[in-house]
């Protein structure tokens, strides 16, 4: 009898991206095999994302497309977070829906598509705080840089923040078990690893901190970048900053999300820092680590922001000489405490917000970026380029490069001076062979 084939897609962050990577290891342990798309499926799986509304709106938009590839016993499930936020209630939105998985549940699949290809409807989205997935092989593919979940759950609850709901409390993997891992990749080509948690710099197990990771983990052999994601601002203690400027795998960048430059704002979303502390924090890593670039997430349109509270976001994009942004216009999460505040902000004005919290994020980012013209980084050459010909690659301090490399530069290591720039990705020349891999 031929393997039963399995067609997943993945929406969200790089988090989803590293479980559908254990999703389709413990499949495969089953003896499931992938597809290359629905229409070679057995089993359709959409693995989701619950953070936003429009992410969730276009799963169910795609599930709907989905529903024409189900064959006779075939099985179309939705897996993940969006998966863990509605349960039983996606099988009522979606009627040829059949299996829905939360994110502590995916050593289950084979039995639950079993259950589900004989007719029946199933959910499990239980949250079992032993969960690590240890001992299920995630299936990468290759490549020279790769994500290491080393926490999953969250124990900050950002009254705007639906993760907590869908992912549970926080938990850490322990240091030998992410040690083990990352060696593993080392040994398969792997030179550069993202560090994957909630709030991964709070991680803590058996005595070690993040600290004792980064050292851990960039000390592995053959390991020559370390990067991590997303930290929470104030757990960068001194240890973890001395850390990062001591280790030299680890990456002169930071992922530090701010969501608001407004202390007003910043309480009624309980995050634990004002706008004072972070910028504390984000000097006290600039003085530790020359050289380091910062990018954020922020939040436009928060409830009961005021205009003058949303100045101060503006002025903390100066402030903080942000190299990039990733901003959101507030987004209503059913079940989150931000549901119950006054004074939501009308859709028109979050939305003209966004725009100009936009413009000026770009503005910063272009100007910041041209005085970079002409510097040369170490870059990565990571992937092919949707611009046909090129190759992207990253500095250490996560700029995008255009290179006009041949394929068999792919996963290499280049010196590169910076020609140009289009304010957020850069062109590049090579002034230096292949560097080798210590």
């Amino acid at each position: 009898m031929p393997a039963r084939r399995v067609y997943l897609e993945t929406y969200g962050c790089q988090m989803n991206v590293a479980d559908s990577e254990l999703i389709v290891g413990a499949l495969g342990r089953a003896g499931y095999e992938p597809a290359a798309s629905p229409e070679d499926a057995d089993v359709l799986l959409v693995n989701t994302c619950a953070v936003r509304d429009n992410a969730e709106q276009r799963v169910i938009g795609r599930m709907g497309e989905l529903q024409r590839f189900k064959r006779p016993g075939g099985v179309l499930g939705v897996v993940g977070c969006m998966a863990q936020r509605l349960g039983a209630r996606l099988l009522e939105e979606v009627p040829r829906v059949d299996l829905v998985v939360g994110p502590d549940a995916y050593r289950n699949l084979p039995r639950l598509i079993a259950l589900a290809a004989d007719g029946e409807r199933v959910t499990d989205t239980a949250f079992r705080a032993w969960e690590h997935y240890e001992d299920v092989p995630p299936v990468r593919p290759p490549g020279a840089t790769q994500f290491v979940t080393v926490q999953r759950g969250c124990d900050y609850r950002c009254t705007f923040c639906i993760v907590p709901y869908t992912r549970g409390p926080e938990r850490s993997r322990t240091l030998e078990d992410v040690v083990a891992e990352v060696r593993s990749l080392a040994s398969g080509g792997a030179t550069e690893v993202t560090l994957l948690g909630q709030t991964v710099n709070s991680w803590r197990a058996d005595g070690n901190d993040f600290a004792d990771l980064l050292r851990a983990v960039g000390t592995v052999d053959g390991i020559r970048r370390v990067r991590f994601t997303s930290p929470y601002p104030t757990d960068f203690t001194q240890r973890v900053i001395a850390a990062m400027a001591e280790t030299e795998a680890v990456c002169e960048h930071v992922h530090l999300p701010a969501q608001s430059g407004s202390n007003r704002t910043l309480r009624r979303m309980l995050r634990r820092y004002t706008r004072e502390r972070f910028l504390e924090v984000v000097g006290e890593l600039r003085a530790a680590i020359p050289g380091i670039t910062f990018s954020t997430d922020l939040i436009a349109g928060f409830p009961g922001e005021t205009e003058a509270d949303f100045a101060e976001t503006l002025s903390l994009v100066q402030e903080a000489g942000f190299d990039d942004a990733y901003t959101f216009r507030y987004s209503v999460r059913e079940g989150t405490p931000a549901v119950k505040l006054r004074d939501h902000v009308p859709e028109e004005v979050a939305a003209e917000r966004l725009e100009r919290l936009i413009a000026v994020v770009r503005t910063a980012a272009r100007r910041r970026n041209l005085a970079r013209v002409g510097t040369v980084h170490e870059t990565l050459v990571e992937r092919p380029s949707r611009r046909g010909g090129f190759l992207l690659g990253r500095t250490r301090g996560n700029h995008l490069v255009l290179l006009d490399l041949p394929a068999s530069a792919l996963g290499g290591y280049r010196q590169v001076r910076l020609t140009g720039t289009t304010g957020s990705t850069f062109t590049g020349e090579v002034v230096a062979p292949q560097l080798a891999v210590l």
